[in-house]
């Protein structure tokens, strides 16, 4: 009886240490929307977006790219076309505060084309 036990402790102990956590589609789908920023690929996020059925602004909050938010992605990955469509497709009370712009400009970005267009959204 203590073998069979023992037999069965181990099997799932040994089952338990390889199980990992499968990832969730909505993770799949921000680390699918980095790389389409970053790759500054507009057509593949916009088709990406609208087969999920999502609006851009709806997950520029709740998105992730490296610790940045979207915007700052595009900044950083120098991603001029796809940035512009995530620019535009935010509310303008979404970067009246300026913060995207002068994070951008205080980590070298100043010189980005996507700095005039944030202005320009802003109306800064």
């Amino acid at each position: 009886m203590k073998l069979l036990t023992g037999v069965i402790a181990t099997a799932i102990l040994a089952g338990s240490a390889f199980y990992t956590a499968p990832a969730s589609a909505n993770d799949r789908l921000a680390v699918t929307i980095c790389e389409y920023i970053a790759a500054n690929d507009k057509n593949r996020l916009r088709k990406t977006l609208r087969s999920a059925r999502i609006k851009l602004r709806d997950v520029s909050d709740s998105v992730q790219c490296n610790g940045n938010n979207l915007v700052r992605h595009a900044v950083a990955s120098q991603a001029v076309d796809t940035g512009e469509y995530i620019i535009k497709s935010l509310p303008k009370s979404a970067l009246e505060d300026g913060a995207d712009l002068n994070w951008a400009t205080s980590n070298g970005y100043g010189d980005s084309p996507l700095i005039a267009v944030l202005k320009e959204r802003a109306g800064l």
